[in-house]
């Protein structure tokens, strides 16, 4: 049977489609390519959140249809993903040594489509539809990969697309609205991680906290997102639980006093503010305040005082004023979010952001990301330096990707602590003492090891 490569671009939903996508390919016999060289088969699951990522993808595939297929004619490839949905049939007419071409309710499909033109039995495939129950196919892992080391986190797509609309997104379009899957399907996938080693499991969804809405009504009080957290930690053997992304409109009452009652949810919350200005955030159609989202920091801090929260921010949105920035820039100092991952307003096609007057200039965008970031780094530096000489929890997860030598664990708050360890130490939760600090990164000490 062939090999395949799969490289991804984008967030972590990309990267567990991926994994779904290859898991499906390897029970129907293919084994997994160790690079582009080696393989028969070579996709691209692709990113259409910012236009970098689309650029990066279309010059990747060129270099391998220009590089790859000069030695061996015969490699398939393909695109999958956001961009292979919003660019469908443009993708072909524009690279004509692309073969396949599958949307993100497709990801199923891969396989028999492969297997289709592998055979001579078709020459392209472009399949972009909608399909209904595609949200519920994404649920393969690659357990323990192709080693006997275990992994020991785990993430799991509880559902598909979006309704929010923000002006600046293109993920309603390429993902569609929102699908959940049952909370029996979910939790039957949990269980299979976790009996395969998995301490960890991260909840995903476009808004994940937007989960079942439409479809499992409130109990006792409950959103069906909260009711989900709840089934998850009563399955035994799991240590910690995360999610990502959710929105600030999901953080009621319900789910803010879930992290002071269910100890498995760990205190980290990534909420993407996106902007520090009411007038912008009103334009961004985000449905909330600078006042309200200040007022989940304050119910979560209260509920959890070392909750780690990090978040997303777009500068240069359209018609962003000095004024509008340093709005921005105030809320930043006044929540003193851990990290945060900033982005320069890119333009997407066809959302209504892309229309709107006063598109900022590129060097406006340079400016206020640099400033912005280097408070952001000048923030994180004064909370990491506080980890010093204080003992934390951690689980190790394994290597440092840095620094394979060495161990790294992360601890409840979401930060990341390389240690001097052994695999021994892989899935163990442990106590480290904290000696020094990097970027973003804290140093254990061997000798304090518990």
């Amino acid at each position: 049977m062939p090999s395949v490569y799969i490289k991804t671009y984008g967030c972590q939903m990309n990267e567990r489609d991926s994994e779904a996508v290859a898991a499906q390919l390897v029970a129907k016999g293919y084994s997994l390519a160790a690079s582009e060289v080696q393989a028969d088969v070579i996709l691209l699951n692709t990113c259409s959140v910012r236009d970098a990522a689309e650029q990066k993808a279309i010059g990747k595939m060129q270099n391998l249809a220009a590089d790859v297929r000069k030695n061996r004619p015969d490699v398939v490839l393909g695109f999958m993903g956001c961009m292979a949905q919003s660019r469908g049939q443009q993708l072909i007419d524009k690279l004509p040594d692309v073969d396949l071409v599958i949307g993100t309710q497709k990801f199923h499909r891969a396989a028999d489509y492969l297997d289709e033109i592998l055979t001579g039995r078709r020459d392209k495939v472009v399949d972009t539809g909608a399909e209904q129950g595609s949200e519920a196919t994404i649920k393969e892992h690659i357990l323990n990969g192709n080693s006997s080391a275990k992994s020991v986190t785990a993430f799991v797509s509880i559902m598909q697309g979006c309704n929010q609309y923000c002006t600046f997104c293109i993920v309603p379009y390429t993902r569609g609205e929102e699908r959940s899957r049952s909370i029996a399907s979910i939790l039957e996938e949990c269980r299979e991680l976790v009996g395969h080693g998995a301490k960890e499991i991260t909840l995903l969804g476009q808004i994940v906290t937007s989960y079942g809405k439409r479809d499992i009504p409130v109990k006792d009080g409950k959103s069906a997102f909260v009711q989900l957290l709840e089934t998850v930690h009563e399955i035994d053997g799991l240590e910690r639980i995360r999610f990502t992304s959710p929105h600030p409109k999901g953080y009621g009452d319900d789910l803010v006093e879930a992290y002071g009652r269910l100890p498995k949810l760990v205190e980290s919350a990534h909420i993407p503010v996106q902007s520090g200005s009411d007038r912008l955030l009103k334009l961004m159609h985000r449905g909330y305040t600078r006042e309200r989202f200040l007022s989940i920091i304050e119910k979560l801090r209260r509920v959890r005082p070392q909750m780690g929260i990090t978040t997303d921010i777009i500068v240069g949105f359209p018609g962003e004023t000095d004024s509008d920035f340093d709005e921005t820039l105030s809320l930043a100092r006044e929540v003193e979010f851990d990290n945060a991952y900033i982005f320069k307003y890119s333009p997407r096609k066809d959302t209504p952001a892309a229309e709107m007057p006063e598109q900022l200039p590129h060097r406006v965008k340079e400016e206020r990301n640099a400033r912005l970031l280097g408070l952001i780094n000048e923030i994180g530096a004064r909370h990491y330096g506080t980890y010093v000489g204080r003992q934390v929890e951690i689980l190790v997860e394994g290597p440092s990707k840095n620094n394979p030598a060495r161990m790294m664990g992360r601890t409840r708050t979401n930060k990341i602590v390389v240690f001097d360890g052994s695999e021994r130490h892989r899935g163990q939760v442990m106590d480290v003492k904290v000696t020094r600090t990097g970027s973003f990164t804290l140093y254990g000490d061997p000798a304090i090891l518990i």
